[in-house]
């Protein structure tokens, strides 16, 4: 059994073979421009609606129907560039890319090979072990999406859903700077988030808004380096690409299981073939699909229908002007503004609406405090409850008056807690809940004070272990707590248990 660990942050090398071996890994991410209508047509993009209702002649390929570029996919795919700091190309051209797709009628792909609107960016992935790693995009292409093919609604027939067929695609490759299975997984994770935050994509893998095709290959441990400073990386091992992946989860199996499998084959004396595969995770095993085509199995040529695409500088200076900030700025202003940790930060960057949601409860408050009730008490509850920050019951400014509540010494944090379950089932407000409810803080010292004595006059021997063993006074401190059903103020009980135990 061929066991993957890791050496280095940067470098994965596979142990249990015959040598060390490190892979390679480059992705092509399918992202769907977030866009109400296609790009080449007027039809909607409504997901889930009826098969081939969002349909124009033109995605159905009826003869005299010419394509019109959708402007507003141009500026979702120049805003993600932009997202990305990567090139924009103020000349950019579309092609032909001839390829049978039965669920795509016209019989080829409008797609850009030679020239794309977007060239070289970058991003910038963090590992959980602490490491942060810079994988290279190579370029981003605009494309049309083809249909979909049903196979399993008759035994004998298949049937075909126009509706995806002219979508606008953004194609964004990656350099083959990916070292292992889990900086796959943590990039496409980022990248996601990226593109959710700028708004062009809405990331959602299950419905296919976002897939990528993975490609693999092995080689000798350092020849990575050798080539990675040439930028000439044809000499190393064969790759072979794993086709529409759309989890995270599966994306780190295929590459395991493709590399053993590469392994096993040279090792053995053979050689990999460079191929597309599919990846099977109730078998664990990758399996072919094709051969991998070259740029000339396409026969690619630049599209008769569609002019240029030219844009100017100052369009794209406007475009990047409305960027929103995104996560790796947000999270170290919230590290810096609010004194949050790199995880505190991470978690609550994480997507924009819990950003926006814990930036809305931490205004004017203790930004520490904030994060903590907004992780562990929202967040946590939210989980069990299998909802989203989007259809949170408990609105910002109810989070905020719990707060509120608790740095004015008017509940404890364990109160506090009380009153949060009840502002989330009922939605009531938390000053409200706390006076109705009788469960204000008891800050008068006179009573605090009566209590602590009854329980210490009650209690003479525990009085003289706790007078050996200071650490014994915790004792005195819950039993006041208790007598006064949880409501005194814990810092004034500590210290007045103290002081009573120590004169």
């Amino acid at each position: 059994m061929l066991d993957l660990t890791y050496d280095t942050p940067k470098v994965r090398t596979i142990a249990g073979a015959k040598q060390d071996w490190e892979l390679v890994i480059g992705m092509e991410v399918h992202a769907q421009v977030s866009s109400q209508s296609k790009l080449f047509s007027a039809a909607s993009t409504k997901f889930g609606a009826e098969p081939n209702s969002n349909v124009a002649f033109v995605d159905a390929a009826m003869p005299g129907m010419l394509p019109t570029i959708n402007e507003f996919c141009v500026e979702q795919a120049v805003r993600t560039g932009l997202g990305l700091k990567a090139k924009i190309n103020l000349w950019s051209a579309f092609d032909r890319k001839n390829y049978f797709y039965p669920d795509l009628p016209q019989g080829y792909q409008i797609s850009q090979l030679y020239h794309p609107i977007v060239g070289e960016g970058e991003v910038l992935v963090e590992m959980g072990d602490g490491t942060a790693r810079l994988v290279g995009v190579e370029r981003i292409h605009l494309e049309q999406d083809a249909g979909k093919s049903i196979h399993d609604m008759d035994p004998n027939m298949s049937f075909v859903d126009l509706n995806r067929t002219g979508v606008a695609l953004m194609e964004i490759v990656s350099r083959p700077d990916i070292r292992g299975p889990e900086e796959a997984a943590a990039y496409l994770g980022k990248l996601r988030q990226i593109l959710r935050y700028l708004g062009t994509c809405n990331g959602d893998m299950q419905s296919g808004a976002m897939r990528a095709d993975v490609n693999v290959s092995i080689c000798a441990p350092g020849q990575y380096e050798k080539y990675a400073a040439t930028g000439d990386f044809s000499h190393l091992g064969t790759r072979c690409e794993i086709k529409n992946m759309n989890s995270m989860r599966f994306i780190q199996q295929a590459i395991e299981v493709e590399a053993k499998r590469q392994i096993a084959i040279v090792e053995s004396g053979g050689e990999v073939v460079q191929e597309t595969r599919l990846f099977d995770p109730d078998k664990q095993e990758t399996r072919s699909m094709r051969s991998k085509e070259e740029a000339h199995d396409y026969r690619y040529f630049p599209d008769p229908d569609l002019l240029p695409l030219v844009i100017e500088q100052d369009w794209v200076d406007q475009i990047n002007a409305t960027l929103p900030e995104l996560p790796d700025a947000k999270k170290a202003r919230f590290i810096n503004d609010f004194g949050l940790s790199d995880y505190d930060a991470s978690v609550l960057t994480a997507d924009l609406d819990s950003s926006s949601y814990f930036e809305e409860t931490a205004k004017g408050r203790d930004g520490k405090m904030a994060a903590n009730w907004v992780i562990n008490e929202l967040f946590g509850r939210l989980k069990k409850d299998e909802k989203d920050i989007s259809d949170s019951p408990v609105p910002p400014a109810l989070l905020g008056g719990i707060i509120d509540l608790i740095a004015s010494g008017a509940i404890s944090g364990k109160i506090a807690k009380d009153v949060f379950e009840i502002t989330y089932t009922t939605g009531r407000d938390p000053a409200e809940v706390v006076e109705t409810e009788g469960l204000k803080q008891v800050t008068d010292t006179g009573a605090i004070e009566a209590a602590v004595d009854e329980i210490i006059a009650a209690n003479p021997d525990q009085v003289a272990k706790a007078r050996e063993n200071p650490k014994l006074a915790g004792w005195f401190v819950g039993q006041v707590m208790k007598a006064t059903g949880g409501k005194a103020n814990p810092k004034v009980v500590n210290e007045m248990v103290a002081a009573k135990l120590n004169g």
